[in-house]
């Protein structure tokens, strides 16, 4: 796959990039060394290569789902401009 002068103007233009067109023609050939690399490795034998998330092997640490706060809602609706039946009152959005 090959890049030519006006998919590189569009790319500019979708990227909203400002191109002069002096530097149509290295953006052009750029692009093209990208595009041959990207085919370079899709050569790569991955048959036997496990999927990844990260080049790293790690686990997120996980702690027990418990209340440790709370317990107190009067101070938490003394701040509402509006509250009903133990709830932030707020003004009808949808008609």
């Amino acid at each position: 796959m090959s890049v030519d002068a006006a998919t590189v103007r569009k790319i500019a233009h979708l990227a909203r990039i400002r191109l002069e067109e002096a530097q149509v023609d290295p953006f052009k050939a750029e692009l093209n060394n990208i595009l041959a690399w990207v085919e370079q490795l899709g050569e790569v034998n991955t048959d036997d290569v496990e999927p990844m998330t990260s080049v790293v092997e790690h686990a997120l640490h996980q702690r027990e789902d418990v209340v440790s706060d709370g317990g107190y809602p009067e101070k938490v609706l003394a701040n509402a401009p509006r509250a009903e039946f133990g709830f932030f009152a707020v003004p009808k959005v949808i008609e």
